[in-house]
């Protein structure tokens, strides 16, 4: 099983992060051991004092797949799950500077949370799916599928130029603008069209 993630595929976020809006799909992996299920709880590392969330919807393959048209992607992932990506943000802003990868600020151990999933057929439009995040109550991040850069069927199609899918690859979509400092303390929940999705307590 891979993670595969897509990193600036919402426009105003790029913003916020001083970065360039991308003219094709950014993407960087994760290995299991980031993965966490929904209920169990993150525990915020002592390596970073900076860990930022990133909620995003997460495809899930279905079959496997190499070199595959955009207009037969949607057959490769039946379920849509939420999930976040957590990135030591200190960690990557220095690995940047320095010109260097920044996996160990994106591949750590309990860094790609998932929640539930629902399956795509009782979604009436991929391009048009509300998700968002609350911490203690409140949103902090909300999303439509519509604003996306780049559309699942594209991420699909460009990715499997370059790696086979495989049944049980999870594609972590992008995050919309709010990204922020997670604490100690914190309990993070994660909605599709309203529907509380994910539960995550930081340790």
């Amino acid at each position: 099983m891979k993670i595969i993630c897509i990193g600036r595929n919402y426009a105003e976020h790029a913003k916020e992060l001083n970065n360039a809006v991308p003219t094709e799909p950014v993407f960087f992996m994760k290995p299991d051991t980031a993965l966490i299920r929904n209920g169990q709880p993150f525990y915020h590392p002592d390596f970073s004092n900076d860990i930022h969330h990133e909620i995003e919807l997460v495809l899930v393959i279905c079959k496997t797949g190499k070199n595959i048209d955009d207009k037969f992607a949607s057959k490769y992932y039946n379920k849509i799950a939420i999930g976040v990506d957590f990135t030591a943000r200190d960690l990557q802003n220095t690995a940047k500077e320095k010109g260097l990868p920044w996996e160990k600020a994106k591949a750590f151990d309990g860094s790609a949370p998932l929640g539930e999933s629902v399956d795509v057929s009782t979604i009436k439009d991929v391009n048009n799916i509300n998700f968002h995040l609350e911490i203690n109550g409140k949103t902090v991040q909300q999303g439509n599928t519509k604003d996306l850069l780049f559309s699942f069927d594209k991420i699909i199609a460009y990715i499997s130029r370059y790696i086979t899918l495989k049944t049980g690859d999870l594609i972590y979509t992008g995050t919309p603008a709010g990204v922020g400092k997670v604490n100690i303390g914190d309990k993070l929940e994660g909605f599709i069209e309203g529907n509380k999705m994910l539960e995550l307590a930081i340790k």
